[in-house]
Formats: C-alpha cells, sequence, structure tokens
C-alpha cells in the first residue's frame, strides 16, 4: 500500500499536559506527612551514551519519570518544582560552539522557557537546591530508581523517599490529556499491525515513523512463528525473529510503537496462509473468549488476581472442549493447571513505559503461586488506569513435560490429544484497555474474530479502514 492510502497527522502533545502532571505531583506532595515547607522536587534527566567505548551515539529516550513531569525530549538536563508554589526549573547544559558545526543551532534558555512552559531556565552548571529526590524499587524490575546527584549536592538536606511513591500514584492515574496520547499511540500501533502480515518488524517500526512520527517502539519487536510463537519473548540476541514464516504456521505479532515516550502494546495472532486449520481455530477462540470475558468483567474495584484467574478457567474449560483436558475444571484450578498453557501474567499498567510503575504499592504483595506470581499488577482496578489484557495459551514443551511428571496434574491431561499440539506454537490476544467508571474502553483497534482476520487476510491487498470494535464492555 501507497504511504498516501493511510495519511495520518501526528497529534501535538501539549506543554499543559506536563504542567498538569506537576500540580498533581505537587498537590499529592502536600497531602504527604512529613513534607516541610520549601521543599523543591529534583529531577534528572537522561544521559546521552556512546556505544561501549566508540563515538556513535545511541539513540536517546528520555528518563520517564523527568518525562512524565517535564515532556523534555534533549538529554542531560535537570529539573525542579518548588513544592509550595508550583513554580518550575529547567537545568539545560550549557553547549560548547562547536556544537553549532556538528549539531545545529544553539538555542538560548528563553527557547526551552517558552518550548516547555516552565517558570525558569538555568545552565546544569547553576544547580543550587534544597532537593527531594526519588528513591524507589520499581516492584515489576526489581531496578532501584537512580535519584538527582549533582555537584555539591552534599551541601542541602536530602530527602529521597517521600517523593517515589507520590509520583508513581500519579503516573498510575492517566489524566484526559494522557489518555489522548494513549489513544493515538495504538491507533497508529493498530494500523501498523494490519500492515505487516507477511514482514512484521521491519514495516511495522516503518509504518509507526512514517505514518506516526514514533522513533521508538515500546519494546523490541516479538514476531514469533510455528513452535516460535510459543517463546515468549522470542525477539532477543539469542533469537532475533530470523525464523522464516512458511505456509501452515501460526504467527504471534506482538509490537508496539512509542509516542513522545507514551507506549502501546499489541499483539495479533493469525495464520500465516490466512485460513485457520480446525486445531488453529480452537485454541485462537478459546484465548479470544477469555479475553472477552475478562474485559466484560473489569470496572473500579475488582482485583486484577480474580482477572487472571478467570483467563485460567475459560482457557482450562475450552482445552476439556477441544479434548485435550479431561476433568473438572475446579479441581483444574486447585492445582494451578492454567499456569501449564499461560506462565505469564494477564496483563499489566501502560502508560509511559510499557510495563508501567505502580502494580504493587506497599502493602500490596505478590501472589505465590504459578501463573499469578508473574502477574506484573496485584491491586485493585480503578477508574483512568490503562491496562493490557493479553491471555494466551501456549504448548511450551518443558512446562507439557514437567506437568506430566507431575501426579497432580497428569491425571487431566489427554496426551494423545496434546502430543499434535506439541509443536503448534501458541497463541496471544492481547489489546489495551483503559478503565472507566463502569467498564472499560477498548483502545485496540485490528481485526480479532476468526471471520474478520480471514477476511481481512483474502483483501489484504486493498486499501482497508480501520477495524473499530463494535464489542461493547
Amino acid at each position: 500500500l501507497s504511504a498516501s492510502a493511510h495519511s495520518f497527522k501526528c497529534i501535538l502533545v501539549s506543554a499543559a499536559l506536563f504542567a498538569e502532571n506537576r500540580r498533581r505531583l505537587c498537590q499529592g506532595l502536600k497531602a504527604k506527612e512529613g513534607i516541610v515547607s520549601k521543599s523543591v522536587v529534583v529531577l534528572q534527566g537522561g544521559e546521552q551514551k556512546q556505544r561501549y567505548c566508540t563515538d556513535t551515539d545511541i539513540l536517546f529516550r528520555q528518563e520517564s519519570f523527568f518525562h512524565w513531569a517535564f515532556g523534555v525530549t534533549e538529554s542531560d538536563c535537570f529539573a525542579a518544582i518548588d513544592v509550595d508554589s508550583g513554580k518550575s526549573i529547567l537545568f539545560v547544559p550549557k553547549l560548547p560552539e562547536s556544537y553549532a558545526t556538528w549539531m545545529g543551532e544553539i538555542y538560548p534558555k528563553q527557547h526551552f522557557k517558552e518550548r516547555y512552559a516552565v517558570d525558569e531556565v538555568h545552565y546544569t552548571c547553576d544547580v543550587s537546591l534544597p532537593v527531594l529526590t526519588q528513591r524507589g524499587q520499581n516492584t515489576d524490575s526489581g531496578s532501584i530508581s537512580r535519584e538527582a546527584s549533582f555537584e555539591g549536592i552534599s551541601r542541602f538536606q536530602v530527602n529521597n523517599t517521600l517523593l517515589y511513591p507520590v509520583i508513581v500514584e500519579c503516573r498510575l492515574i492517566k489524566t484526559d490529556m494522557e489518555l489522548e496520547v494513549l489513544r493515538y499511540t495504538n491507533r497508529i500501533s493498530s494500523e501498523a499491525h494490519k500492515m505487516v502480515c507477511f514482514l512484521p518488524c521491519s514495516l511495522f517500526q516503518h509504518h509507526c515513523y512514517s505514518q506516526g512520527g514514533m522513533r521508538h517502539t515500546s519494546y523490541t519487536c516479538i514476531c514469533g512463528t510455528g513452535s516460535n510463537s510459543s517463546i515468549l519473548h522470542y525477539g532477543h540476541a539469542g533469537a532475533p525473529n530470523d525464523k522464516t514464516i512458511v505456509d501452515g504456521d501460526m504467527c504471534l505479532f506482538d509490537m508496539g510503537g512509542e509516542y513522545y515516550c507514551y507506549s502501546s502494546d499489541i499483539t495479533c495472532s493469525f495464520p500465516a496462509n490466512g485460513k485457520f486449520t480446525p486445531d488453529q481455530r480452537a485454541i485462537y477462540e478459546a484465548v479470544l473468549k477469555s479475553s472477552r470475558a475478562v474485559m466484560a468483567a473489569i470496572k473500579p474495584g475488582v482485583k486484577w488476581t480474580n482477572m487472571h484467574r478467570l483467563a485460567d478457567r475459560v482457557h482450562l474449560e475450552e482445552l476439556v472442549k477441544i479434548g485435550i483436558l479431561k476433568g473438572n475444571v475446579e479441581d483444574m484450578m486447585k492445582v494451578h493447571l492454567g499456569s501449564v498453557f499461560m506462565p505469564h501474567g494477564l496483563g499489566h499498567l501502560l502508560g509511559i513505559d510499557v510495563h508501567d510503575v505502580g502494580g504493587y504499592p506497599e502493602g500490596v504483595d505478590r501472589v505465590n503461586e504459578p501463573g499469578l506470581r508473574s502477574l506484573r499488577m496485584g491491586r485493585l482496578v480503578q477508574e483512568r488506569m490503562v491496562l493490557t489484557v493479553e491471555p494466551g495459551i501456549y504448548f511450551i514443551n518443558h512446562l507439557l513435560d514437567q506437568a506430566l511428571a507431575n501426579d497432580a496434574q497428569s491425571c487431566f491431561i489427554n496426551n494423545q490429544e496434546l502430543a499434535r499440539f506439541r509443536s503448534f506454537g501458541g497463541v496471544r490476544i492481547e489489546d489495551d484497555i483503559a478503565v472507566t467508571a463502569d467498564g472499560v474502553e477498548l483502545l485496540t483497534c485490528v481485526p480479532r474474530t476468526v471471520e474478520e482476520i480471514e477476511a481481512f487476510m483474502a483483501d489484504s491487498a486493498k486499501p482497508f479502514s480501520p477495524v473499530v470494535s463494535s464489542e461493547k464492555f
């Protein structure tokens, strides 16, 4: 398809989005016990780095907390927020004259003041503030956030414990402006998924960049086909999306574009030749059924762990109908048989990071059970959260072998029926949703039913319009 068949106008992200985020942060900090007057938040932006020992730059992407608060695209910056007044100060590098030769115009401080709608701009060599820095553990990755550090910081009274939990909670709940950006990332990424049935990764990145202005993807594309579609993080350096797509393969393409640091995360599963076999259709429709059951059940106040269990239950019921499993589903749930076929969590928070922060606040612990221990969020669902719903059924040989060696699980498995699925791979259906007051808004816009997929692939040489789901949740 020509570029003109799908022309998009990139949305402009207003500096007001980040000013509102700063206002919410100050409001949250003022309500926090232990905050003292004249406190100042100091955040450190991302640094431009080179590839190993060379002088080749690694493509820069802003540090997420810094971006959330200021929306600054330049590297090597600091920023400060006066909690009492809300006053914002941006610190930018003082560039040498040679920068103008190699990198372009050196802008005055007023340029950054107007571009990012901050109250003051100074050079980073002029940082001199009493500070609140952030230090906290990302409960998903286990990594510790890097707190701001600059020459002379030891002269000031520093509190590095108050800020992190407040800014995480602010990032958890999306504003109207943030939701608009996330809708855009999903629209472009959904269109890109529909463009790339046969050359997935490269065309997806091309479409997101050329049609949507997305310089980054949210994560490394996962483009598994055949048995590789059961490798949950296929696409890494040891398995770099290099298998040839062949007739009869089931494809699992997990890809998401990122716009102005806001992420999308979409997975489409379909047969490479455009026609589902009976087995492919049965597994696909089992996963689609669990996806729609979960989305129909989501509303503010529900437990995310219960949504994961709901997906497991639907999968097990459908696998009984197919003949792979036999027996009582309630008994299967007690021995965690669902985790054999879906070892990952149902879904996760989405925002500036594809696995966004806030999944396990203080007082909310992971459930130490198979499957659930991999769930990236354990808290109650709240309005204005943005989440992925990504159930899947996979035939992973080492998990199947473990289950067959476990008397508590093997009694439910029809090994003769299971044998023909050993090289099947897997199916995942992943949509992005925003939680509303009484349900969800479906952000993803791709063909989902078997009939839609087969019709779309049969007609894929023709221009198409976005497939908007008529389903209500």
